[in-house]
């Protein structure tokens, strides 16, 4: 693997982990696509961080009030809504691990064919552009009666099931927060907030993998990849959350409909 290869798999996947198409689908393709072998665990790690460093610092205003809000605060309205936020982050977090934990060995051995990515690709790009028309359009962002028990379970679930690739977490979980009738900011918010424990345990999950592979990457590559997937995801955060709220999500249904006939087409 080269800096270059290194540098094409950090711009799409800062990319790709926030819109609704799939990172994980497009790194699957990627070796098909440009002919290398898979980057490997390290690399993917290193992907990972960085995007989850672009959400914390994009969003660390939002994690600051809300941690502030639900234990340093005496308004009881701002502490219901900074405790909403961190009760149904988490209960929705548990539920993704559990299925998350059930399906992985499948998603590997089942999922990560071209036909299956495809089907996935399309599948869920119709979900998401039926239940975003149907969804509220008022852009509102109180978190306070928008989602409950019910909602944060649903959506752990559906956010549990990217881990077939082509499903995509953001796109899946905001399908979900929009069938039950949460705003398209609330949806986008909740949706990139509740990456951050998931990041996070999968890096957990992943690094005694790269610590008993002992040096066995390149840490030049490492670092591409890592620094291009946070420039890139701050950007790709930024102005998803402007295109959202005026143009919708049907554009990615689109994107994701093309790439499943390309991969079939050619693969």
């Amino acid at each position: 693997m080269t800096w270059i290869d290194s540098l094409f798999y950090g711009v799409i996947q800062g990319i790709t982990e926030f819109l609704p198409v799939s990172s994980s689908g497009h790194l699957a393709l990627l070796p098909h696509y440009l002919k290398i072998n898979d980057p490997g665990v390290a690399f993917d790690l290193a992907m990972h961080v960085g995007t989850a460093l672009a959400v914390f610092v994009y969003f660390f205003k939002d994690i600051k009030d809300i941690i502030y809000s639900a234990f340093f605060i005496n308004d009881l309205q701002k502490k219901e809504r900074g405790r909403n936020w961190i009760v149904n982050i988490g209960i929705s977090t548990f539920v993704t691990f559990v299925l998350a934990f059930l399906l992985k060995d499948f998603a590997s051995d089942f999922g990560r064919s071209a036909f299956m990515i495809s089907l996935n690709l399309v599948l869920f790009g119709a979900l998401m552009w039926f239940f975003d028309h149907r969804g509220v359009m008022e852009e509102t962002d109180h978190m306070t009666s928008s989602i409950d028990l019910k909602r944060s379970i649903l959506i752990g679930f559906f956010q549990g099931l990217a881990v077939f690739p082509g499903v995509s977490r953001s796109g899946s979980t905001l399908t979900i927060s929009r069938f039950l009738g949460m705003s398209r900011m609330e949806s986008t918010k909740f949706s990139f907030l509740l990456s951050l424990p998931v990041i996070f345990a999968g890096f957990v999950y992943k690094l005694p993998e790269v610590l008993n592979n002992g040096a066995n990457f390149a840490v030049t590559e490492l670092a591409i990849g890592l620094i291009l997937s946070f420039i890139v995801g701050l950007a790709t955060i930024h102005y998803f959350l402007k295109f959202i709220a005026s143009t919708g999500l049907w554009v990615f249904s689109i994107y994701r409909f093309i790439l499943a006939i390309v991969t079939l087409l050619l693969f």
